[in-house]
């Protein structure tokens, strides 16, 4: 059985730096403020109507199909991870098969918001071990920036995060001393509402944070959204972020180790650890716990802030654009997010 191989690797950012200087015209924060609890110093966000999640994954394919010695013709499968998408329906897959005049493939979307990526290649992995697909462009893009909430009120989520795209191109190999040795994937359910966006939504309020005296005087069919939805600002993210940190340094570290125990590596063996950029003390957590080196960890939430499913591949690309992850490397890819997701894969580069 083949394994997969990243062929190709690209990404895109917008043009736009949003500094947190920038932030505090809007709300009621500081630069130290938004660096002692996350670490990022500033991020891109899409302009407002010439960039959608879709324009952003197609620049990043783009680089990643001809770094991949192929072209858009050639790929036989799409796998997109987002939680922003353009459209509530369709998925932005079909959007980006449109978008680069591909042949009539099939196109996947999948939603695990920050182990997005993650959960992405593992499936396109096994399309490429079966032998279905030799050609499979993997995508992670959020535009976070159209839907936060830009006030005191919501600063405590929205200067986390920014906009931006990654993308692979994942094909069969024969070596044995190269490609994804594996990937692990898990799901908790039972704390979902804790980090998660309610509205619009089918739940009829039975989980968010409503009462359903909001809706006394309006039919069943317009709780999907509605005006006291809307002037209560129930229409934005939810976080409660000291939970979800607690739970993320516990688990990041036991899905890194379970990929290396699984290959019979030890975290001295890594190479270069990619974790999702999520918070920058999250990181610092995971690398003190596993006695990591800074040689052997990369992170750029500094600069782009938590770009959820793109924030994998994002960073994967910059650092191997900067030399800091070489052929014959171990590279070991990481994500916790909301669901509760948390997922991992063991690469030979």
């Amino acid at each position: 059985m083949p394994r997969s191989r990243i062929a190709g690797i690209g990404k895109y950012v917008p043009s736009n730096v949003v500094t947190n200087q920038d932030l505090m015209q809007y709300m009621d924060t500081t630069d130290e403020w938004i660096q002692e609890r996350t670490g990022i110093k500033e991020r891109r966000y899409a302009h407002r109507t010439e960039e959608t999640t879709t324009t952003m994954a197609v620049e990043a394919a783009k680089i990643a199909i001809e770094r991949a010695g192929t072209t858009a013709d050639d790929i036989d499968f799409i796998v997109f991870a987002t939680l922003s998408p353009d459209y509530y329906f369709p998925g932005c897959g079909v959007m980006l098969q449109r978008a680069m005049k591909m042949k009539e493939i099939g196109a996947l979307d999948v939603r695990n918001q920050c182990s997005g990526f993650l959960y992405a290649l593992s499936v396109a992995d096994q399309f490429i071990k079966t032998g279905m697909y030799k050609n499979i462009l993997v995508v992670g893009s959020e535009k976070h920036s159209f839907g936060l909430d830009l006030s005191t009120r919501g600063r405590n989520i929205s200067v986390i995060f920014g906009d931006g795209a990654g993308a692979v191109v994942l094909q069969p190999t024969e070596k044995e001393d190269q490609g994804i040795l594996s990937t692990h994937l898990h799901s908790d359910g039972e704390s979902a509402e804790i980090l998660a966006m309610y509205n619009p939504g089918t739940h009829a309020n039975h989980w968010g944070t409503h009462n359903y005296a909001d809706f006394d005087d309006a039919p069943i069919a317009n709780m999907f959204m509605s005006h006291a939805m809307i002037d209560k600002a129930q229409n934005f993210p939810y976080m409660d972020g000291q939970t979800v940190f607690k739970k993320a340094i516990v688990k990041f570290p036991e899905v890194i180790l379970e990929s290396l125990t699984a290959n019979g590596y030890q975290s001295s063996d890594i190479n270069m650890l990619i974790p999702h950029q999520a918070n920058l003390r999250i990181a610092q957590f995971v690398q003190q716990k596993l006695h990591l080196s800074d040689e052997q960890v990369y992170n750029n939430i500094q600069h782009f802030g938590n770009t959820t499913a793109a924030s994998v591949p994002l960073a994967l690309c910059e650092a191997w654009e900067k030399g800091k992850i070489k052929e014959g490397d171990l590279v070991c890819l990481a994500a916790f997010g909301s669901g509760f997701t948390w997922a991992s894969a063991l690469i030979r580069w």
